[in-house]
């Protein structure tokens, strides 16, 4: 599976719990990156994120590290974490609610 349908789960994930934030810890060639997806929008809190919301902010070839479900909204400065998961954790929370690589 593409990390770009990875984006597009975890943001469909979040479209359905808008109570819920997904922060998404990832590296690309050895670039560490952050991503913080909220009611199905993504934003990098490292880089700039382009305008255009077409454009997936975890690029294909993004390593995953680890997700955390946070309480939203998210607050920097006092997050509250739901807890935090591995990619396959994560794949398997998607397919309990219906976001399968093929939706």
């Amino acid at each position: 599976m593409t990390t770009a349908n990875w984006s597009q789960r975890l943001e469909q994930y979040t479209a359905l719990t808008p109570q819920e934030a997904l922060l998404v810890d990832f590296t690309v060639d050895g670039e560490p990156d952050r991503v913080v997806i909220f009611r199905g929008f993504s934003s990098s809190l490292m880089r700039a994120t382009a305008f255009d919301p077409d454009v997936p902010v975890l690029p294909e070839t993004a390593m995953i590290a680890r997700i955390e479900r946070v309480v939203a909204p998210y607050d920097p400065a006092a997050p509250q974490v739901i807890a935090t998961l591995s990619v396959a954790e994560m794949a398997a929370l998607l397919a309990n609610k219906g976001l399968t690589a093929e939706t």
